[in-house]
């Protein structure tokens, strides 16, 4: 799609500020994973609430059932900013199945956000089955329910989600299943809504940025790149880093995030370019 066809922000648009910026995880995941990634987020946009929230179903939610569609998500979503006294539009950083929360959200209520940055998505209706989740990730996905300990569980997990994890994660991806275990039926519920969604006919009227990781072995990275050329939004992929895009990469990814907000918003800093 042309710049020339894509929705259009209204003119005199000044929403885009350091404000709220919303941290979303994906399948199975809390916003404990992002590890320190908030606070380096947090050093990019000064002046900026980061707020990193969980699905139901997962981190602090665990005990709830997830939804199992995406609009159910988005509204649990909507419920808990509302809950917390959260006004005003918010810019979004999401991965995978968070998202894809993101771009429903956008969608259905463009006024409620000022941006989303979309990491290692995929859409139902923009890319096939086989790159959404590649076939040589199935075994391994099957296998994890199967591991006797939290420890194996996520040993599996970050084997396929990140290719240059600090060698600390797995113990603390390990702590954080034990104290709040996801259940397989959750994960199911999960998986199910992200097969159901379908990407929207029109590109929201929302500005969207698109990162991806070119060794991702979960989620082909031509899925993100495919969304990117469909909706003619900026994308930038990593070639080392895998579907955990934080996790390998945080200052790739925040040195991304700051050059795009400057752009919505040139009062923003903007710190020298540094990869």
């Amino acid at each position: 799609m042309s710049r020339s066809t894509r929705p259009e922000m209204p003119a005199g648009d000044n929403r885009h500020s350091a404000g709220t910026w919303l941290l979303l995880r994906g399948l199975t995941r809390e916003a404990g994973h992002w590890g320190r990634f908030p606070q380096q987020l947090q050093a990019a946009l000064p002046g900026a609430r980061i707020l990193a929230i969980d699905l139901p179903g997962n981190g602090t939610l665990h005990r709830h059932p997830s939804p199992t569609s995406i609009p159910e998500m988005v509204a649990a979503c909507r419920g808990e900013l509302a809950a917390r006294g959260v006004t005003g539009p918010v810019h979004v950083v999401a991965m995978s199945l968070g998202a894809m929360v993101s771009v429903a959200w956008a969608a259905a209520y463009p006024e409620e956000l000022c941006g989303c940055v979309l990491i290692n998505s995929s859409l139902r209706g923009i890319s096939p089955m086989r790159q959404r989740l590649q076939p040589r990730s199935w075994l391994s996905l099957l296998s994890v329910p199967l591991r006797r300990t939290a420890h194996g569980r996520e040993a599996v997990v970050l084997r396929l989600t990140s290719r240059r994890a600090p060698p600390a994660a797995l113990d603390e991806w390990a702590e954080l299943a034990r104290q709040r275990p996801v259940s397989t039926w959750n994960a199911l519920r999960q998986l199910l809504a992200a097969a159901r969604f379908q990407a929207p006919a029109l590109p929201p009227a929302v500005p969207m940025l698109v990162l991806c990781g070119g060794r991702d072995a979960l989620v082909s990275p031509e899925c993100s790149l495919a969304l990117a050329r469909r909706w003619d939004l900026p994308v930038h992929l990593h070639p080392n880093a895998g579907h955990d895009l934080p996790l390998d990469d945080s200052a790739w990814v925040t040195n991304r995030i700051r050059d795009w907000a400057a752009t919505l918003d040139p009062a923003l800093p903007r710190p020298p370019h540094a990869d």
